[in-house]
């Protein structure tokens, strides 16, 4: 694996979480009501727990988290269904945009629209996906050569030096063991999740990164799409 893209969502998110914070809580939420149908004990399941740390990370407040849980027991609540549409942006680059609505009918059409009006276009399922794996991924705020190992020991694919911190890539499965085991060791996990990570990148020049750039904050304004995950370099 290579090429870590530099347009992740979990960043984009990080920098306006001030500005958006409502909109950023909303989407953790429906994050949260997904993955807690698997089971509402973090420590049994391992999607809930990582959904939970993005939650503190953004300071959700507690009774937000605890409201998100209960919506799987609440029969009255609109059942939330995930959806990932794929696209194509300036550039041709790949875009994946994961949603989780209570109805799609509107998701599909709001997505359809943010792309079209921003110079890019909705793609063929599965024209787009087998472009990029889907993979854990956890960023650290160190750089060191000791977090490196310590990650490549507990099963980690691959390991570079982002821009912040440790970029590291792990089989799906294998996330929150490498997760426990760079914490365990001292290291500061800023972010750990699964993402579709692409398998190779496209160089983006001159106009076409400010029409991506565009492109990225109409989809991740848009209050169902949870993440959005591009092969632009």
């Amino acid at each position: 694996m290579s090429g870590h893209s530099k347009w992740a969502t979990t960043k984009r998110q990080k920098a306006a979480v001030d500005a958006k914070r409502g909109a950023l809580f909303t989407k953790i939420a429906n994050q949260i009501a997904i993955a807690a149908r698997a089971g509402t004990d973090p420590s049994m399941n391992p999607s809930l727990a990582m959904v939970l740390e993005k939650a503190r990370q953004a300071n959700m407040p507690k009774a937000n988290i605890e409201r998100a849980i209960a919506r799987v027991a609440d029969k009255s609540a609109a059942a939330l269904i995930e959806e990932t549409y794929e696209g194509y942006g300036p550039g041709g680059v790949g875009i994946i945009i994961e949603a989780a609505t209570d109805n799609k009918n509107r998701t599909m059409p709001e997505v359809r629209n943010a792309l079209s009006k921003n110079g890019g276009r909705m793609a063929d399922p599965g024209s787009v996906m087998f472009q990029f794996a889907r993979k854990g991924f956890i960023e650290l705020a160190e750089k060191t050569e000791d977090f490196m190992l310590l990650a490549l020991d507990a099963g980690a694919e691959d390991v570079e030096e982002g821009e912040e911190g440790l970029e590291i890539v792990t089989a799906p499965s294998d996330l929150m063991k490498v997760r426990s085991a760079l914490i365990d060791g001292g290291a500061t996990v800023t972010t750990a999740e699964l993402r579709y990570i692409p398998t190779s990148t496209i160089a983006i020049e001159g106009e076409n990164v400010a029409k991506l750039e565009k492109l990225l904050d109409a989809l991740d304004d848009l209050d169902d799409v949870t993440a959005v995950h591009t092969n632009a370099e």
